[in-house]
């Protein structure tokens, strides 16, 4: 059984785990390709904020899978043993509306190899398709399940309900994947997705009962709102102009990750969690501003943070 961290140079600080796939987007009549799926949008948003990161993935031989590892390659995010399989590479269809929002069609079969990790890394993140999507899910939260106690793990489920089963079903497998996690971030069409008879609020008080210490509820042009169990605060949007909405909330996830990363010793105290909203809702704003999945540099975020807001050290 292989570790998550065999063969790497320096043990990373951040392993995403799930589908890196290519986005195929169609606007007014014109089709360009990117690199995307939500997890490995997260890492490269990490590598792009100078996060040591790792992607435990799986992609096929072809053509496009070059381009995706070249893609993520090129912020220093490195794919672990076992990403790279015979096969093709899994495709998203985007079809822009005239909002900039994307309508998504999948070709996408998930798979991933059993593995054992033996020194883990600070934080585990994971989330979409490769947590509902048979079989690789199951390996997904085995690792999870092995990993949960030694570590921070981040989720983000990022529901596709043109691949999940019954509501019920796809329902009972979040719920059962939130104990083994410290941190939820949600879109409210997922909140509403899952619990249609909630409030995003009450969303996630649910979470919370379930047994993760810090949910976050991403509202678009409303902001977002960040609750433990004893504090629930709303972090208002940061004004942009919208080229397209992909990848947002995966930059809003990753520089979540970069906060959390860096919070010091105050855990999720109010302070730390208007902070930690700032800087994920900022980092989404700059990427909604260019087209395609393309998260901020560090560089980049750090200009635009409001004074007040403490950033990783």
């Amino acid at each position: 059984m292989s570790s998550v961290h065999d063969r790497t140079p320096s043990h990373p600080s951040v392993v995403v785990i799930g589908e890196a796939l290519v986005d195929v987007v169609s606007s007014a009549g014109v089709t360009v390709e990117h690199p995307g799926g939500s997890p490995a949008n997260v890492a490269y948003g990490l590598g792009r904020l100078g996060v040591n990161t790792a992607l435990l993935t799986s992609i096929g031989d072809d053509d496009r899978a070059e381009v995706i590892e070249k893609h993520l390659l090129s912020v220093n995010v490195s794919l672990l043993p076992g990403s790279r399989v015979p096969g093709r590479t899994a495709t998203a269809t985007a079809v822009l509306a005239a909002d900039g929002s994307a309508r998504y069609e999948f070709d996408v079969d998930w798979n991933l190899p059993p593995v054992a990790p033996l020194v883990l890394p600070r934080v585990l993140h994971t989330g979409s398709i490769a947590t509902f999507l048979a079989p690789g899910a199951t390996a997904v939260r085995n690792l999870l399940e092995q990993s949960h106690e030694r570590c921070v793990v981040t989720y983000d489920p990022n529901i596709r309900p043109a691949l999940l089963g019954s509501h019920s079903e796809a329902r009972a497998i979040f719920e059962d994947l939130v104990p083994l996690t410290d941190v939820v971030k949600l879109s409210d069409e997922d909140a509403g997705w899952l619990y249609p008879r909630l409030s995003p609020d009450q969303a996630a008080r649910h979470i919370l009962e379930l047994g993760s210490t810090l949910v976050a509820v991403t509202q678009g042009a409303e902001g977002s709102l960040l609750a433990t169990s004893d504090t629930l605060i709303t972090v208002p949007a940061v004004t942009s102009t919208v080229a397209d909405t992909i990848g947002a909330g995966d930059s809003y996830m990753a520089a979540l990750i970069y906060g959390i990363l860096g919070r010091g010793t105050e855990g999720f105290a109010p302070p730390v969690l208007e902070s930690l909203g700032c800087l994920a809702a900022t980092a989404a704003a700059i990427t909604v501003r260019r087209p395609g999945a393309n998260p901020p540099t560090s560089q980049e975020l750090h200009a635009e943070l409001p004074e007040h807001v403490t950033v990783p050290g």
